[in-house]
């Protein structure tokens, strides 16, 4: 079983060591961890559009080539996880693969958003930003979502660190009748 690792680990300082770690996670339920980082360079000028569409592409092998995603939802520069951690998870569920998620901050989404930004509940009884935008509110308590419902319901399961995620990657992927 291969596992896709998603997740802004590689903005760390050393994404490197924290994929190792990651991957030596899925080692100990049985499975591989594929890491974004293991993709090598092409010859595209580094910082040019041509790199990015070539890291793009490789990730996207990366994930069409795995069984699940293993998603680090934690926010990120925001009220919400990574944009390009979301847009692996939507790209790994089109594909059918399994997908997990988890974070550290259980905070439920409306929360978040409320600290990030400016909200009022407006006339017709909605949370709503400066823009008048509606300001997803679903759940409440320990059911509240932690993130946008496209993300927050996209996953099989939220767990709360990377490890049990993993685990639980491995447990849905073999009760599916899937052979490691």
């Amino acid at each position: 079983m291969k596992i896709y690792l998603a997740g802004p680990e590689v903005f760390l300082p050393d994404p490197i060591s924290k994929g190792a770690a990651l991957k030596a996670i899925c080692t100990k339920y049985g499975a591989e961890g594929l890491f974004p980082m293991d993709n090598e360079l092409g010859d595209e000028e580094h910082g040019s559009v041509a790199e990015a569409a070539y890291i793009r592409a490789a990730n996207m092998k990366l994930i069409t080539a795995c069984d699940a995603i293993v998603a680090n939802m934690t926010p990120f520069r925001g009220p919400s996880m990574d944009v390009g951690t979301a847009y692996e998870v939507g790209a790994g569920a089109a594909l059918g693969k399994v997908v997990v998620g988890y974070t550290s901050d259980r905070t439920s989404f409306v929360v978040k958003v409320s600290k990030a930004f400016e909200v009022k509940r407006g006339e017709d009884g909605l949370l709503r930003d400066a823009d008048g935008m509606a300001v997803e509110e679903f759940g409440k308590g320990e059911e509240a979502l932690v993130d946008n419902l496209m993300i927050a319901c996209g996953v099989e399961k939220l767990c709360d660190s990377a490890e049990e995620a993993i685990k639980t990657a491995v447990e849905i992927f073999e009760g599916k009748g899937k052979t490691v």
